[in-house]
């Protein structure tokens, strides 16, 4: 019986959230009988199964819920009231089984208040009592039963009195309740995934998970082995155990997996509370339910979804008047979005209300200490707003149920750190508020890059890396000092820079001239963080530290590596939080920093790699995934294909060339990701990041190459990326796209996109026209009628935004579509994007979903590519 009464405990929780969700949505679509039948199935399932158990208290209050919401399920329209009732009563259900779990039997406890006003209302239909005339104005039936639901405002006796002295048939009741009991023969089978699904204790997933990242270890340590070339005739066992391993590892981690979805069924509820407690109209929405998430982490993140809610319920949406004053609709909209992106969860929750009011949060952060004077003026908007973070912090007027008691989003920052991920926020003023949770898939498996700085090695974990650099005096990478600091020119950029060594006191000595550099990004943040070496890309088991380093936020945890080695992972939220300090001397240099990105106007940086005959090739930077240099003999065959096992999946390996030879011992590797896939290229050898203005010629275009431009006096072919991706995708005929010709223009700055899409967009039956700057398109757009604009959103994104609300609001423009591209797309960009008017944010290197959407043969959709 004990392991029942647990099963049903769980069980019934899952549901009751369920059913807070569906009462939620009933109430403002009272006729979709769908909403109703799932409400009441889930109610009669939880009543019967008390009537099995034994479980009186619980089976009283059941049965008189299923009773109201059986009027509802027979086209009764429900009232608000009636609605509150019932989410009262799965209040009171709630507790019960909670009561149950902990203790193992049924609190003692009397619902008879609830019991009877469920039975009263499910006895009388509202417009029988409004048509009574016999009836006081405080006696009538729904005046008490409105009072019943604000504890201490009726008694039990007025609630009988009620009962008794109402009009109708005394047999009332009892239709509702046979016709509540027939239902039984006619409730849905259970669905065949509940049917073939089996539940497992947490604990032994747990233990097996743990099982799994020992054999991981193993696993490690005898690809060490091969890598050294002691593995003899075992080579390609140990290879497949890896491949094996690896399907394990996923294996067990998809059992730990749980829908995100789960993490807010109880969000409506919270909403529709705050709506009647703040006294505003506010919406929810949400789409990505379905994106799975490790259990542990889903644990993680509901208290801190929940807390971003309200938050944006109390501080962002605005009261109804406001909101109309404001020329925005009375109800307001918080949205819920979630998705996978690589190896990240990321979770966005924005609001349409008011935004932050920056001023406001300058000054209340000066008057809290936690700026000083100089940079309450000279922070820019995006580091004041990140202050709502900082404990303690709070623009709360007064002290409310709801905010102002100093435990603000701070809590949630923490809690989501801890966890490895991170936290991010987008501003916009009278328009809205997106915050962003960027979290692993899993805590205990991660996919490290290996370094070594001052003899000891270091694990960073991938999630953080953008890229990696090595700095020269010279070249467009290098270390300059500003205000007596280190600083690194990353091409148009100047961030911060920390030497790992010196930030953990292993030495003092600034940095070398020349040295290696990753480029992290936590958050909105990106620094600089330079190590002696860099080893190889590896996927760790993560242990928990010892407690006698737990006090340093630079470290997260410890692996053990394939040689037996211990080494202490890196903490990037520690890292960005110093790098934060150490870069306040970059906004007190804004001059500096305009004066230095003025220069690099219309330029595209570029890999330059040489391939099959020597002669440079080259590949625009941010259109690469990953820069890999892997142990040859870790590439095998499937058929005639070249593969490598990366990251827990098989990727194809195409040569940059026809005539790229395998190295005998490490292989140089350009990883390409999109839309799911991943390709490695195989280059004889990486030569250089540069920042030049393209000028590409399309009439040398060969196979695998877009064409060819002089740089640095040299004829280099550029690699047709997209070309790459070609067999996954397919796209209509041209012949479709004749007849649906279409007037097109794209704004794109960059000489190299301008020449890579124009001739595609043009070749698919389209015209195109083509400009450089917002003001041109603008212009233009005036003279001609266009059925599309595509919007550069590179660079200066707030002038490819400002120009997508110009376009949007200026008559003489016509309402053409508006399409953005961008060589990064993320949460941010696109909340902004869709503020802006824009409907879609497309891959600049995708030119397929691009035609699919100028085409028409798909609807719009948030991110392609």
């Amino acid at each position: 019986m004990d392991d029942l009464i647990r099963d049903f405990v769980v069980e019934t929780i899952e549901n009751l959230d369920m059913v807070d969700a569906e009462l939620v949505r009933f109430e403002h679509e009272p006729h979709d009988q769908t909403i109703v039948a799932r409400i009441f199935r889930l109610v009669h399932t939880i009543k019967g199964t008390c009537g099995f158990l034994a479980l009186p208290r619980l089976e009283r209050i059941t049965h008189s819920a299923e009773g109201l919401i059986s009027q509802f399920r027979s086209g009764r329209p429900a009232t608000v009231p009636e609605v509150s009732l019932v989410l009262k009563a799965i209040d009171s259900i709630r507790f019960i089984v909670q009561s149950l779990g902990e203790a193992g039997q049924e609190p003692d406890g009397d619902d008879r208040d609830i019991v009877i006003a469920l039975d009263l209302a499910a006895a009388h239909a509202p417009e029988t009592t409004r048509s009574q005339s016999g009836a006081s104005e405080s006696g009538s039936v729904f005046q008490v039963l409105e009072r019943a639901l604000r504890p201490g405002e009726v008694t039990l006796d007025e609630l009988e009195r009620a009962f008794q002295s109402a009009p109708g048939p005394q047999n009332k009741r009892a239709p509702a309740l046979v016709s509540a009991s027939a239902a039984t023969s006619n409730t849905i089978a259970p669905t065949a995934v509940v049917a073939s699904s089996v539940r497992v204790a947490v604990d032994r997933l747990d233990h097996l998970m743990n099982m799994v990242s020992e054999l991981v270890l193993v696993r490690n340590q005898l690809m060490e082995v091969s890598r050294n070339g002691e593995a003899g005739g075992f080579k390609l066992p140990l290879q497949r155990l890896s491949h094996i391993t690896g399907e394990l590892q996923d294996g067990v981690m998809r059992t730990r997996m749980q829908s995100i979805g789960t993490a807010w069924h109880n969000i409506p509820r919270v909403v529709r509370d705050l709506s009647n407690e703040l006294g505003k109209q506010i919406r929810i929405e949400s789409s990505g339910d379905n994106t799975e998430i490790d259990r542990q982490l889903l644990e993680t993140i509901k208290e801190c979804i929940v807390h971003i809610v309200r938050n944006a319920a109390d501080h962002g949406i605005e009261a109804p008047a406001e909101r109309i004053a404001a020329d925005k609709p009375p109800s307001g909209l918080i949205r819920l979005n979630a998705g996978q992106q690589g190896s990240s969860i990321i979770v966005e929750i924005s609001d349409d209300g008011r935004g932050i009011d920056i001023d406001r949060v300058r000054d209340r952060a000066f008057a809290a200490g936690l700026i000083d004077e100089d940079a309450r003026f000279q922070l820019p908007d995006q580091s004041i707003a990140r202050l709502i973070f900082e404990p303690g912090f709070s623009t709360a007027a007064s002290v409310t149920n709801v905010s102002g008691r100093g435990v603000g989003l701070d809590v949630v920052r923490a809690s989501i750190e801890q966890a490895g991920g991170s936290v991010d926020i987008a501003n916009h003023p009278g328009l809205g508020t997106s915050i962003v949770l960027k979290l692993p898939l899993t805590l205990a498996i991660a996919a490290v890059l290996i370094v070594e700085s001052a003899g000891q090695r270091f694990a960073i974990p991938q999630i953080a890396i953008a890229e990696l650099v090595r700095t020269q005096p010279d070249s467009e990478v290098r270390i300059e000092h500003i205000s007596g600091m280190p600083t690194l020119r990353l091409r148009s950029d100047l961030l911060p820079l920390i030497d790992l060594a010196s930030a953990l006191g292993v030495r003092s000595q600034e940095p070398e001239s020349s040295c290696v550099v990753v480029i992290c990004e936590f958050g909105d943040a990106r620094f600089g963080i330079a190590v002696d070496t860099v080893q190889r890309s590896e996927e760790i088991v993560v242990k928990p530290i010892s407690a006698k380093l737990r006090h340093i936020p630079y470290f997260s945890g410890a692996t053990m590596l394939g040689d037996g080695a211990v080494v202490l992972i890196l903490e990037p939220a520690g890292f960005a939080r110093l790098a934060d300090v150490s870069g306040t001397h970059l906004a007190r240099n804004t001059v500096e920093k305009e004066r230095s990105s003025g220069n690099d106007v219309g330029k595209t940086a570029l890999l330059l790699f040489r391939a099959g005959n020597g002669n440079l090739k080259a590949v625009p930077l941010a259109l690469i995934g990953r820069l890999e240099d892997i142990d040859a003999s870790t590439i095998t065959m499937s058929g005639d294909t070249r593969v490598l096992q990366y990251q827990d999946r098989l990727m194809r390996l195409v040569p940059a060339t026809p005539d790229t030879a395998i190295q005998a011992d490490r292989q140089p590797l350009l990883v390409f990701s999109h839309g799911g896939h991943s390709i490695g290229v195989l280059v004889d050898e990486i030569v250089d990041v540069i920042d030049v203005a393209l000028e590409i010629d399309l009439s040398l275009e060969h196979r695998g190459f877009v064409g060819s431009a002089l740089i640095q006096g040299q004829a280099v072919d550029i690699l047709d990326v997209a070309a790459l991706f070609s067999g996954f995708d397919t796209v209509e005929s041209r012949s479709t796209a004749v007849e649906r010709f279409r007037s097109i223009l794209l704004v794109e700055k960059s000489e190299f996109f301008r020449a890579m899409l124009a001739p595609l967009i043009r070749g698919c039956g389209f015209a195109v026209e083509l400009v450089e700057t917002p003001e041109q398109a603008q212009e233009m757009a005036r003279r001609e009628v266009f059925d599309t604009v595509v919007i550069d959103l590179d660079g200066t994104v707030n002038d490819g935004l400002k120009l997508a609300r110009c376009l949007a609001e200026d008559p003489l423009a016509g309402t053409p579509a508006i399409v953005g591209i961008a060589t990064r797309c993320n949460a941010g960009l696109l909340a902004r994007a869709r503020d802006a008017g824009i409907s879609t944010v497309i891959g600049k290197f995708d030119r397929q979903a691009l035609l699919r959407v100028i085409n028409g043969s798909i609807q719009p959709v948030e991110v392609a590519a």
